[in-house]
């Protein structure tokens, strides 16, 4: 009897040694995902999340990183820079995030980065687009914030060639919204036209949320413009592709690459056909690396195409990028995982392009102009405007090493 209960107590230790243990094992490592999952900008934080949570599961299928499972906390920040600061705040506070990939828009970003910076916590970018976001703390010996999209600077270089050199048009109006993203998007491509030897014929800003631009679009008309170039997002761009149908004006729309949106596609209908715009993905199965993301992305998130192409391509890869500089880390600690990401030595097969040292200490920018193509809509769907940059887009286009980071001042007013 004494033996048994003997035995007993030492089986009873050893049970709760063994739950001790475990209970006292490293747990999920937290990555933060902030993004718009209501409102107008909603395409883009659907499809983001889910290409992350993608990309995630494949992750920890494959049996997590350093041994532990990725952990995802997703925050809707209704593309509101105000609530993406306190979002911020929550994330690196009282989650302790490791990182954070987000968010879909320039002034949500603005408000928030420096709240990374400050807690060296890196912060992935893979859809906002304004040149600020990389610049601003770029002088600083460690800096904090990462890009995998084209930002505006790019954008606009290429709509302004496209419209110019390729297409031959010499007067152009240039539409846009009043938030950072528009504004900072009007200057980048005022300045592209001037070097290429075009000043705008009209040039029209409005507040997100507009209904009706028939008055501007008829001062545009009557300026005798050739093209109208955008920079604003997807239901604004209905409201111009519908109003130029309207003023029976048939000229083309070149704009950033919100016009691949279903939400301009859907209510602009017939109109949106002939739209081009710059593409670093393009849902279209011409490998097999694009074929098998394509499928999964539609099979998991049981929808027929993806609302925002790029927001998931770029999404995707921002996760495996994140995870291939955890490996190199070998630690969650905020500045080992910067110093990996300047330095990653892992080639990462991403759906973008195959990532070969995204980034460095000077240039925290993933994408290039050579990487980008012009996206034309056909029926309702994006295709390759130009058949050479499909062609190219087979085999990928890599990074150029010698392109830096432009440094760019913003007002506090263009933040909001």
């Amino acid at each position: 009897m004494k033996y048994a209960r003997n035995l007993l107590a030492c089986l009873a230790g050893i049970a709760l040694f063994a739950q001790t243990a475990l209970g006292a094992g490293p747990g999920p490592i937290r990555i933060g995902l902030t993004c718009p999952l209501t409102g107008g900008s909603s395409p883009m934080g659907e499809s983001l999340l889910n290409a992350v949570k993608l990309a995630v599961e494949e992750i920890n299928w494959k049996g997590g990183v350093l041994g532990r499972q990725i952990e995802l906390v997703v925050r809707d920040d209704e593309a509101n820079p105000d609530k993406g600061r306190a979002i911020a705040e929550e994330l690196i506070g009282k989650v302790k995030v490791a990182a954070t990939i987000g968010s879909c828009n320039t002034g949500v970003v603005l408000k928030s980065m420096e709240l990374y910076q400050k807690a060296k916590i890196p912060l992935l970018v893979p859809v906002a687009t304004g040149a600020a976001i990389t610049a601003t703390f770029a002088s600083q010996p460690e800096h904090y914030i990462f890009r995998t999209a084209a930002n505006d600077e790019i954008q606009a270089r290429l709509v302004a060639r496209e419209a110019v050199e390729r297409r031959g048009y010499r007067k152009v109006a240039v539409f846009h919204d009043t938030t950072a993203y528009g504004q900072q998007g009007r200057d980048f491509l005022v300045a592209e036209l001037i070097k290429v030897g075009v000043k705008p014929v009209h040039v029209e800003g409005f507040p997100l949320g507009v209904k009706d631009l028939g008055a501007a679009l008829g001062k545009a008309k009557a300026a005798g413009a050739q093209a109208i170039l955008s920079y604003t997002v997807g239901p604004e761009l209905a409201v111009i592709a519908n109003g130029r149908a309207r003023l029976n004006w048939n000229v083309p729309m070149i704009g950033s690459w919100p016009l691949s949106w279903t939400n301009f596609l859907q209510p602009a209908g017939a109109h949106a056909e002939g739209a081009r715009m710059p593409q670093t993905f393009i849902e279209a199965p011409i490998n097999s690396r694009r074929t098998e993301f394509i499928l999964a992305y539609i099979g998991r998130s049981k929808v027929s195409r993806m609302s925002s192409a790029i927001s998931a391509a770029q999404g995707y890869d921002s996760m495996l990028i994140l995870a291939a500089a955890l490996r190199q880390a070998g630690s969650t600690d905020g500045a080992k995982l910067r110093a990996a990401l300047e330095n990653l030595e892992e080639r990462i097969p991403g759906v973008v392009t195959t990532y070969e040292q995204p980034f460095t200490a000077q240039d925290h920018e993933a994408i290039t102009d050579n990487m980008v193509v012009m996206g034309e809509v056909r029926k309702g769907a994006i295709v390759f405007a130009h058949k050479e940059d499909e062609k190219a887009a087979i085999v990928g286009r890599k990074r150029q090493s010698d392109v830096m980071p432009t440094a760019v001042s913003i007002s506090s007013e263009e933040r909001n």
